[in-house]
């Protein structure tokens, strides 16, 4: 059996309601897992070229819920239903990523100061308002 082209690898991670990072799968059903299996599917593509799986945390959490595309390392961060179409026929068909989900480089594994720093400023905003 040959290499898989591609491997979509979903984040299906869930926390408690309210945790501070979020959480890629709320509802715990899978959604955008199930999706991606359909949607490719749908096209014609097989299983055995390309592989949507669920993956456990990917850690990036707050620009969640995550998908990575294999081999070429390219993070989506916020992606919702109606993306998946377009993740699958611009990226994984046309071979162009979607650049408005891509999770720049730069908060890539730093997620977590991102969430600081967001904090912090929500802080800050309420100091002045009071």
């Amino acid at each position: 059996m040959p290499k898989f082209e591609r491997h979509i690898f979903i984040c299906t991670n869930q926390r408690p309601e309210g945790h501070p990072r979020g959480c890629c799968s709320p509802s715990g059903e899978g959604e955008l897992h199930r999706l991606f299996k359909e949607k490719l599917s749908e096209r014609g593509i097989p299983n055995t070229r390309v592989r949507a799986n669920k993956a456990g945390c990917l850690d990036q959490c707050e620009v969640g819920p995550t998908v990575v595309v294999y081999p070429e390392a390219v993070w989506y961060g916020h992606v919702t239903p109606a993306d998946v179409d377009e993740i699958i026929d611009s990226h994984i068909v046309g071979g162009k990523p979607v650049q408005r989900l891509i999770i720049p480089d730069s908060l890539l594994n730093n997620t977590q100061q991102l969430g600081a720093a967001e904090k912090s400023s929500d802080r800050a905003v309420e100091t002045r308002k009071e």
